[in-house]
Order: C-alpha cells, then sequence, then structure tokens
C-alpha cells in the first residue's frame, strides 16, 4: 500500500491555558502522516527551509515516513504559525503567519508519489491541489481538505478540484459556508452534487460525521480528561481515517470500512490534542490506540 500526502510543513507556536510552546514540528503534512504511519507507509510532499534540520526529519522517519519528497530550499525558512486558544479550544486565533518557503511552494511529484494508490491533498491553494491530482494519475482514492481563506478567496477553483477527487472532509463550518446551508445533512448531499461520493464533517469535541451516497454515520467525541492543546487534531482525524483505508487496501471502500476508519480517525484525533503540536503522537503505541478504539466501541454501545 502507497499514502502520499501534499500539504504544509511548519514550525508553530502555540499558547493554550494549559501550557505553551515556542517552536514545535506542525503542519498538515506533518501531523497528517505521523498518524498515518501506524496503518500503513506514508510518502510526503512539502517545503522546508534551512532551519528544518535532522530533528525534524528524524521524527518522521522515526515512524517509517518517507521524506524523500520534502523540497528544501535552499537560504529559504519553514513556514511558520503563531496562536492561541482560550478556555474555547474549539477557536484557534492566529497572532502571526509567516508562509516563507510555502509562498512560492510547487508540488514536485517523484514517480513513486504519481503511482501512490491514495492521496490526500492537504491544506493548500487549489490551484495546487489541481496541479497534484492531475499529475497524481495512478491514485484509485483521492481526497482533500480546505479552509475558510480557500473558500473566501478561491472558491470556484476549490469546487472544480471537489469534482475530481473522491472524499471531502472539512469542519462543520468550512462546509456551510461552502455549500450556503445551515443544515449539515443537506449541505453534504450538495458536496455530492460535484462528485465525491464520500463526505466527512469533523465537529471538533461534538465528533465527526460520515455521508454517503446510502448511509449516515455519526459519532461523538472521545471525553478525553486533559485537552491540552488542539492544534493538528483535524489533519490527525484524516492521517488515521485514510491511513486505515490504505492499510486495508480499501480504495473502493465499503460503509462498514469507511465506519471503522472514522473510529481510527477519531482515536488519533484523541490523542493529538492531550498534548502540544505533536508530542503525544509522536510518543504512541500500537496498543494504546487498539485501547482508544476499544473505548470508543464501549462508549457508543447499548
Amino acid at each position: 500500500m502507497a499514502l502520499t500526502v501534499v500539504g504544509s510543513i511548519a514550525f508553530d507556536a502555540v499558547r493554550t491555558p494549559f501550557g505553551e510552546r515556542e517552536r514545535m514540528l506542525g503542519g498538515s503534512a506533518s501531523h497528517f502522516a505521523l498518524a498515518a504511519s501506524f496503518f500503513t507507509d506514508v510518502r510526503v510532499v512539502g517545503p522546508v527551509g534551512d532551519d528544518f534540520g535532522p530533528e525534524e526529519i528524524g521524527v518522521l522517519e522515526s515512524h517509517g515516513v518517507s521524506t524523500t519528497d520534502i523540497e528544501h530550499v535552499e537560504g529559504g525558512r519553514t513556514f511558520f504559525w503563531r496562536g492561541h486558544y482560550d478556555h474555547d479550544m474549539n477557536i484557534a486565533h492566529t497572532d502571526d503567519t509567516q508562509l516563507n518557503v510555502f509562498a512560492e511552494f510547487v508540488p514536485k511529484l517523484c514517480e513513486e508519489n504519481r503511482n501512490a494508490e491514495m492521496l490526500f491533498l492537504g491544506n493548500i491553494q487549489p490551484d495546487l491541489q489541481r496541479q497534484v491530482r492531475e499529475e497524481a494519475d495512478g491514485a484509485r482514492f483521492v481526497a482533500l481538505d480546505s479552509m475558510n481563506l480557500w473558500i473566501e478567496t478561491a472558491r470556484e477553483p476549490l469546487l472544480d478540484v471537489i469534482g475530481m477527487i473522491d472524499c471531502v472532509l472539512l469542519n462543520d463550518a468550512e462546509l456551510r459556508m461552502l455549500t450556503d446551508e445551515p443544515n449539515l445533512v443537506v449541505a453534504a448531499h450538495e458536496i455530492m452534487k460535484h462528485g465525491p461520493t464520500i463526505v466527512v464533517v469533523k465537529r471538533g469535541e461534538y465528533g465527526a460525521a460520515l455521508f454517503t451516497g446510502n448511509d449516515t454515520f455519526a459519532m461523538p467525541a472521545l471525553p478525553i480528561a486533559e485537552v491540552r492543546d488542539p492544534t493538528g487534531a483535524g489533519d490527525s482525524f484524516a492521517g488515521g481515517f485514510l491511513g486505515f483505508l490504505d492499510g486495508l487496501g480499501a480504495h473502493s471502500p465499503s460503509n462498514g470500512e469507511l465506519r471503522q476508519a472514522m473510529v481510527r480517525g477519531s482515536a488519533m484525533a484523541s490523542f493529538n490534542v492531550e498534548d502540544f503540536g505533536t508530542e503525544r503522537v509522536r510518543r504512541l503505541e500500537r496498543d494504546e490506540i487498539d485501547a482508544r478504539v476499544t473505548a470508543f466501541k464501549d462508549l457508543t454501545h447499548f
């Protein structure tokens, strides 16, 4: 199996009511890849600068993530984001964004990534997502994430690339914004009219929902006693979700396989929020994931 992710690799500075970190590994591709690596082989495509060194590369490679297509831009600096959370941890407040090498990013895929069976288009400019989708013509299953910035500034290009993929993963606010529909059920089916057969709605502390043409599935988030930093939780969810499907070889997944993948995605997101950045997922063991999947089953059984 082979899963490629194209997205941001970053340094984050985060402050929450439970602590802060000044400079830690972040970015959509990093969080996604680490979560997915527990289920399948992962390749990362994204740019970094001279400040991204062996320690950061080692975090990814120690989890078996291929870093061959990470582009090192000589003389550049890595994408940087600074933000904070108040007691409502569903809302991230951006204090500073420095695109740096990400501003001129043009994805470059090696042959292995062009032929990867599963592809995740992380939160990047829609025209770049389209370019990657067209180049990765070997992909049998393609999923996409986006954000309010692209919905506001590049709505039509985003809808165009959505028409070229199989699965959309958005949070509830983004889905409502993109479709102008307040009801999530209606909004999900509106997205499916553009082409995707699967819509996953990330709902933060309220869980997640799955919509296909003939099935609807919703699950709660696992109650966590200590939530320290939610940064990257959505990307960790996507990594667990797609990583599990790719590990099964489920590139035309059944409803049952999708439901199982939802649980793995939710499990990975629940670990992510327990510590800052990638710190919790980096030290995670597979038996902990299995135990958390069991906890989700117990939570929803009646």
